[in-house]
């Protein structure tokens, strides 16, 4: 993972990579969930039609953070942030919402994969972020103090 994150031509091109894939599954997403699968989703129970929704929203909410962190990273590339800046909190991957298998299984083919989709997508750009953190050098508590108290006074 050293050598992604290393050599830029292989970041630049992953980031990219990611970035289509994550366009093309929200595109998919959005396709399906508002009309594709309206007839699918007409024909479930009342309780699955509520899972079936909420599992829609999981979806969304998994690849919309997971965009905004490759736009994050794009940003970098582009010089538009400093690596610094994209570690920061509000820049990191969010949190993916949990599917419950034994709902999921009781969803439509095509709804199965879009959340299998998903979740696959968030926990691969997951690792990269991570591995982005784990390479980052430990601030020094003592120069984060003083850059409080310079900020203080």
């Amino acid at each position: 993972m050293a050598d992604l994150l290393t050599d830029p031509r292989l970041h630049i091109r992953l980031i990219d990579a990611f970035y289509v894939e994550a366009m093309v599954l929200a595109d998919e997403a959005r396709s399906y969930f508002d009309e594709g699968g309206r007839a699918e989703r007409e024909a479930l129970s009342p309780m699955d039609r509520v899972a079936f929704s909420c599992e829609s929203l999981k979806v969304t909410t998994r690849l919309m953070h997971v965009i905004a962190w490759l736009l994050t990273q794009r940003a970098v590339i582009a010089g538009e942030l400093t690596p610094a800046q994209a570690q920061d909190s509000a820049r990191r991957l969010g949190t993916a919402p949990v599917s419950e298998e034994a709902i999921v299984s009781t969803l439509p083919e095509q709804a199965r994969a879009m959340v299998a989709g998903s979740i696959d997508l968030h926990r691969r750009v997951e690792r990269l972020d991570a591995a982005q953190v784990a390479d980052e050098p430990m601030e020094s508590p003592a120069r984060s103090m003083l850059d409080r108290l310079a900020t203080s006074f």
